[in-house]
């Protein structure tokens, strides 16, 4: 069964040059890499951006049936600051394309029959995109949440409904921490992770940490993956990698230690590229994974 990326759908500005980017379209195109179905669901302008992007999905080998086109609104562009390759900072436009993706009943169909649904906060900061995603996410069969904050760009009600909906959630270090203080409750790795699981009903938790690896709470249990070295060249795009990998490990039912790992694979093996979707394959994040194994 199909996996659906619901959100954004940009171009990433950057100092080279512009490139496709989006967590969604980002994960979509990972999962694609690690032999799975996957579907962005998303809004471009009819412009030349937006048939840009539409060519880049399509050379993917990725359906562009989901990804609806406006005239009222332009593609959406962010221009993404790497001065400092292990913090890439963005400034996203506003309001875009993928502002306003509209509920249908093609859309609705997809996230019935799909495996898994992955989302995160910006698509949800416009209403229109935001109540799209309120009624499919009360049909989706697996719900999971890339929490990826972006300031201004979110609220902490928007933020705490998203969290409730989910089955799965992914966030990084930092994003944890923040969280975590919303709700006056400690930031330890080990007490947060639970305490989310219990507060929110969650299947699975899991904190990216960067050059540190990863952390995942799931089955009562929590589990840790140590970074890879590797040369960085930006992190655009490591965390959809990361994420991908996660979950075609979750659904093909590895074990958490070898999805966690395969995972931090992944994320190393994007962040020692340029751009947030270089064409990696499965073979190559298993022998890396393998060099930290020895």
């Amino acid at each position: 069964m199909p996996i659906a990326c619901f959100g954004e759908m940009l171009w990433d500005v950057l100092p080279t040059g512009k490139q496709p980017g989006g967590a969604p379209l980002n994960v979509a195109v990972h999962l694609h890499n690690f032999g799975l179905e996957a579907h962005i669901i998303s809004r471009v302008g009819h412009d030349d951006l937006g048939a840009e992007l539409l060519a880049f999905v399509e050379s993917k080998h990725i359906s562009t049936r989901y990804v609806q086109q406006g005239e009222t609104h332009l593609t959406g562009v962010v221009k993404a600051n790497v001065s400092n390759s292990m913090e890439v900072t963005y400034q996203i436009v506003k309001p875009v394309a993928w502002d306003y993706i509209q509920y249908d009943a093609a859309l609705s169909e997809l996230v019935q029959q799909a495996d898994a649904f992955v989302y995160g906060s910006l698509a949800a900061r416009h209403a229109p995109s935001r109540e799209t995603l309120y009624r499919l996410l009360q049909q989706a069969p697996l719900k999971v949440f890339d929490v990826n904050l972006r300031p201004p760009h979110y609220s902490r009600d928007v933020v705490s409904y998203l969290l409730n909906q989910a089955d799965i959630v992914k966030l990084n270090h930092h994003e944890l921490e923040e969280i975590m203080g919303w709700f006056g409750a400690s930031a330890d790795e080990a007490t947060a992770l639970r305490w989310l699981a219990e507060r929110f009903q969650l299947q699975a938790v899991c904190v990216t940490k960067g050059a540190d690896g990863a952390v995942l709470w799931v089955e009562q249990q929590l589990y840790s993956s140590p970074g890879l070295v590797v040369q960085v060249q930006d992190t655009i795009g490591s965390g959809d990698a990361f994420l991908a990998a996660l979950l075609r490990g979750w659904l093909a039912g590895q074990t958490p230690p070898d999805y966690l790992a395969f995972a931090c694979a992944a994320g190393s093996l994007v962040a020692s590229c340029q751009g947030a979707t270089p064409p990696i394959s499965e073979a190559q994040v298993l022998a890396l994974a393998a060099t930290s194994a020895t």
